[in-house]
């Protein structure tokens, strides 16, 4: 077995080198940033100790079936930053600088329950759970994630290349203390609000990382202990989660085929959290007059709202003409969310708030408590991508698949399940499905991930679990079209066989949805 040799006379197997550069990658990323990356890690978890000699460039090449410069310029650029050092006629070292010590033994005082440390527990709240694997399964029918094959990587590249030169980084580099990129605030009032019919001044808006860390400031911001607080059930568990942190003074607003009902229960409100464009998770669009009537009863009664108006923009339906309340609102009683999450990708982590100026000067200082701002790269980039015309570019495309894919599952869905009820608001990207009584989700879940089909039971997003045990949420925002029908294919018999074990109730036993009937 051919071997290769230490400076201290130890010796290393080529099985070894190909351990450590196993995962090499010839179709992802540049390979001489993977090499780099793998021998930086193998040094700084001491793998590799300091004078330990690395393969000769020749060697590691044949070794890895690529060519030499890959590894010659891999090897120069480490050499370059210090983590390995060339010396002459004995080959290429791990420098002795380029090394860390073990991790620090545990000290006998150190802190063992730290549960009684905590002034909160949010571990102990429940909480959506998704794969963190989930590109790997054939038929990932969930909501909130993206297709790979629709981000409009080219446009994105060339909006990144035109923020990276030395003037523009010399623009964003420096500390904005709890600024926003000026760029981005304009692109937002200029080509994204007027969409959603609002017009709002430089003052009005915020930048945030995604709508998660809007809502937070906000619940911060507006609810004390004492607040009376209303939202949506069904609705978003995050939101939920942050209120039930703040106070106890919150209450379910009654819903109905058309959304929140304004009634006593929601006149009775300081604040009220509500998703109008596509309820979450039902997926109902308020129409235009209950938004009026929600208004006219905030005005009346001193409700503030705020409008988590998460999936904006993505529609190419008729629900993306419905006016957002917060360009209803004439008192200024509207505070707007929105994200680039779900309709360009959520690992951007940019989200916005639009709000009458002391809101959002309140705002300014507590993000700079949090976090100051932001990261102003990644503002800049997409203020290039808006400007360009590229997100009105991938709004069109994006919005015609997402049309289709709900188009051809609506087509499927009735004649594979029957038995269930299905509903989607015009332009959501999810259906809501609610199978009869005794229908259980939760196992169908785990049944179907093993099948390598992923779909959400939908009782995480009922304050009472109990409630929501026969309902079903279907994303199709991450999965190719010609994957659709297969995978439905594959769900359905699972999902047949757990309706065969649900009671036999009557039909007539079913309660009344929280969603208005299929628009099929």
């Amino acid at each position: 077995m051919r071997t290769s040799k230490f400076s201290h006379g130890q010796a290393v197997t080529h099985v070894t080198w190909h351990r450590l550069f196993g995962a090499l990658n010839k179709d992802g990323q540049a390979l001489n940033l993977q090499i780099r990356r793998m021998i930086v890690h193998a040094i700084e978890t001491g793998v590799l100790n300091k004078n330990m000699r690395l393969p000769s460039t020749r060697e590691l090449a044949g070794l890895l079936g690529i060519a030499r410069n890959t590894v010659t310029t891999a090897y120069q650029l480490l050499i370059d930053e210090g983590f390995l050092v060339s010396r002459e006629r004995s080959g290429i070292f791990v420098a002795a600088n380029g090394t860390r010590n073990g991790p620090n033994r545990r000290d006998e005082a150190s802190v063992d329950d730290w549960s009684s440390r905590f002034a909160i527990q949010p571990s102990r709240l429940r909480q959506i759970c998704k794969p963190r694997d989930w590109l790997d399964y054939p038929y990932p029918f969930l909501f909130g994630q993206y297709d790979p094959a629709l981000f409009p990587t080219n446009n994105w590249r060339e909006a990144v290349k035109a923020a990276s030169s030395v003037k523009e980084i010399q623009g964003w580099a420096g500390d904005m203390i709890d600024d926003d990129d000026p760029d981005l605030v304009e692109q937002l009032r200029v080509q994204v609000l007027p969409r959603r019919g609002i017009f709002a001044g430089p003052g009005e808006i915020i930048v945030t990382i995604g709508s998660q860390q809007a809502l937070s400031m906000l619940v911060q911001l507006l609810v004390g202990p004492s607040t009376a607080t209303g939202m949506e059930d069904p609705g978003y568990p995050d939101v939920r989660n942050m209120l039930s942190l703040a106070t106890q003074n919150v209450i379910a607003l009654k819903q109905d085929r058309h959304g929140i009902v304004p009634d006593a229960d929601f006149a009775s409100r300081d604040v009220a959290f509500l998703t109008v464009s596509h309820q979450c998770p039902t997926t109902t669009v308020t129409p235009l007059e209950r938004r009026r009537q929600l208004l006219q009863a905030a005005n009346r009664d001193d409700v503030l709202i705020v409008e988590d108006d998460y999936e904006a923009d993505l529609s190419i339906e008729s629900d993306g003409d419905i006016p957002s309340l917060k360009s209803l609102d004439t008192e200024g009683r509207v505070i707007y969310v929105g994200s680039f999450s779900k309709v360009l990708a959520p690992g951007l982590r940019v989200g916005y708030i639009v709000a009458p100026q002391p809101v959002i000067d309140e705002l300014r200082v507590l993000r700079r408590l949090m976090l100051r701002h932001p990261p102003t790269n990644n503002q800049r980039a997409l203020a290039n991508f808006i400007a360009l015309g590229h997100y009105r570019q991938h709004l069109g495309r994006t919005g015609a698949v997402m049309l289709e894919r709900a188009t051809l599952i609506a087509d499927l869905l009735p004649d594979l399940i029957p038995s269930c009820r299905i509903a989607r608001g015009e332009g959501a990207t999810s259906f809501w499905i609610e199978g009869p009584p005794g229908f259980d989700p939760r196992r169908l879940v785990d049944t179907a991930r093993r099948s390598g089909v992923l779909v959400e039971a939908g009782d995480i997003f009922f304050a009472d679990p109990a409630a929501g045990q026969r309902y079903l949420r279907l994303g199709f925002g991450s999965i190719a079209t010609h994957r659709i029908e297969a995978g439905l294919a594959r769900l359905a018999p699972l999902i047949k066989t757990f309706v065969d074990r649900a009671d036999k109730a009557p039909r007539t036993d079913f309660r009344p949805a929280p969603f208005p009937a299929a628009p099929f």
